[in-house]
């Protein structure tokens, strides 16, 4: 019997109710079930409730019940244990998530009878270096991005970037994103990066609104390490995956590289990007 974590949507009564049903249905056929704290809570089975290490412990499957943003945390969540991730369309693009919710139970069925593949994705290593203390966090690990950006509208930050202890150029910009090819369709593409089927590795370090005439998108080898720095007076929010970590502030920066371990994506047969991406943006086929 297997050990399967939960991991829900808290704003959506749709992701609480599939993750009530669900956990009924595997508790009966004699698997273990686990929710974080705060989830088994809008779930309203607080007898299932563990803490984020317990909850990887001995795990053999995560099931993100959301959309793309439930998938983001539920990777953070459980890719340094390589646990396998089976995502569950409950949002509205749903680039990462494989499997519709009317038909999560046949997913299940099919993981636990391992009929599956995984496909790996690229994370990415944050380490964070701000002496300034405006970041508590000393590192982090994303599917999607970092993102560092300015915090007044109407100002632009300046930021050096150093690749491979080499400096490059100072920024004068909006932000940079340093995202992996699965985050190439997120933020990335928003500030006209570009389109990196998922399964690559690399890393992308794309300016947003640059005030200068070099604005295109960096496409590196993973192996790079990236070093970007607050160099001007004004400060600099960081996120990670949308996670808002804190300011950087003058002398304060990240490294980004490829991180050791990859997230491992469950699907039930051969995923088409190119489909996929027609799908999503409407492209026709003439």
């Amino acid at each position: 019997m297997a050990s399967v974590a939960l991991v829900v949507h808290n704003d959506r009564s749709s992701a609480a109710n599939l993750a009530r049903e669900t956990a009924r249905w595997l508790i009966e056929g004699g698997h273990a079930v686990r929710l974080l704290r705060p989830d088994a809570e809008v779930v309203g089975r607080n007898d299932l409730a563990v803490d984020p290490d317990e909850l990887t412990n001995g795990c053999d499957v995560a099931v993100s019940l959301g959309g793309d943003g439930t998938m983001l945390r539920t990777v953070d969540l459980v890719a340094a244990h390589d646990i396998p991730v089976v995502g569950v369309n409950l949002g509205q693009l749903g680039y990462l998530t494989e499997v519709d919710p009317a038909r999560l139970r046949d997913a299940l069925t099919q993981f636990f009878a391992g009929d599956y593949q995984i496909e790996e994705r690229m994370l990415l290593s944050v380490r964070v270096d701000a002496p300034s203390g405006g970041v508590d966090a000393a590192e982090a690990v994303a599917l999607n991005e970092a993102v560092i950006e300015k915090t007044e509208s109407g100002h632009t930050v300046r930021l050096d970037v150093t690749i491979n202890d080499h400096f490059f150029t100072p920024y004068a910009t909006d932000g940079v994103i340093v995202a992996t090819p699965t985050g190439s369709t997120a933020y990335a593409f928003s500030a006209r990066g570009p389109i990196v089927a998922p399964t690559h590795r690399a890393l992308l370090l794309t300016p947003v609104s640059p005030h200068m005439l070099f604005d295109r998108t960096l496409v590196l080898e993973p192996t790079t390490e990236l070093r970007i720095t607050v160099a001007g007076h004004r400060p600099a929010a960081l996120s990670v995956d949308g996670r808002m970590l804190g300011q950087l502030r003058r002398g304060d920066g990240i490294v980004a590289t490829a991180a050791p371990h990859a997230a491992r994506l469950v699907i039930f047969a051969p995923r088409d990007f190119h489909q996929i991406l027609k799908s999503k943006f409407g492209l026709s086929d003439r």
